[in-house]
């Protein structure tokens, strides 16, 4: 993965963690903790760790000692990602992180031999279809469970509904599958593109619906999260600027007003042996 990260994105992952903790899939982790080796400390690798949001979701969440390696190619989000983790498990056992930066689509079944588990949040939409392919070779060389958590589906619902739905949502989602340096990304195709490689392996996939259910208590996430949506469309379609000002300027308003609901869908995604 090559590029530098937009201004404030940092910002962005804090300002949508706690939507993003209420949406994975918990049972999810039910079903791994079965499937985690009895012995030793558990060895999770988060890869696209970002700030460590999944790590602060999932620890807590997993028996007995753990160490975290946090993969990430930014230095910062790191640095914000290790200091952020909690230092105990649900019951107590000392949690503990390292830091490795490097470009997640490099990754081998060696960088990853000492695992437990494998996870992530919001990654694979960034992936291209080779890069998926050979982050799940990876995965199942390494084999050991992987959840891989909040993958976008395509699938955006406002209430009350707008004519201009429509159009921007396919807009939106034609950029998030669009060529970047050369790299085509999956976008919302990226967690069936996954699911099916797993199963290429004779690996078992459970999927879990994952939706942002945002209401008028989240505010300032809805407002930053449709100027970037309309921003995406309107980039990807740039003769839609004109028409959608005055789109804009209606939902504005009823985010002002509290009177916007918005449902993002996401899959999480759930591969181990049977």
């Amino acid at each position: 993965m090559t590029g530098h990260l937009p201004p404030g994105f940092a910002d962005w992952l804090a300002l949508r963690e706690p939507a993003d903790a209420q949406a994975r899939a918990a049972d999810l982790v039910d079903l791994a903790r079965g499937r985690l080796a009895d012995a030793g400390p558990l060895v999770i690798h988060d890869l696209g760790a970002g700030t460590g949001a999944m790590g602060r979701w999932l620890a807590p969440r997993l028996p007995g000692p753990q160490h975290w390696i946090l993969h990430d190619r930014d230095a910062d989000l790191l640095a914000r990602a290790a200091a952020g983790m909690p230092g105990a498990a649900g019951d107590g056992a000392p949690v503990t992180a390292e830091v490795r930066r490097g470009d997640l689509t490099r990754l081998t079944a060696a960088d990853l031999a000492d695992a437990s588990l494998l996870t992530a949040s919001a990654l694979l939409d960034m992936l291209t279809a080779q890069e998926v392919e050979r982050l799940v070779t990876a995965c199942v060389t390494a084999g050991r469970p992987a959840l891989l958590a909040l993958s976008v589906t395509g699938r955006v619902r406002l209430t009350p509904e707008d004519p201009w739905d429509g159009p921007v949502a396919a807009a939106f989602n034609d950029h998030q599958r669009r060529t970047v340096d050369g790299r085509t990304l999956l976008g919302p195709d990226a967690v069936h593109a996954c699911a099916a490689a797993f199963a290429r392996h004779g690996v078992d996939v459970v999927l879990r619906p994952s939706p942002w259910r945002l209401g008028p208590h989240h505010g300032r996430l809805v407002g930053e999260w449709f100027t970037g949506w309309l921003d995406a469309a309107c980039e990807q379609r740039p003769e839609l600027t004109g028409p959608a000002r005055a789109y804009a300027r209606r939902r504005r308003a009823e985010i002002a007003a509290g009177r916007l609901d918005v449902l993002v869908d996401h899959l999480d995604l759930l591969a181990c042996r049977g």
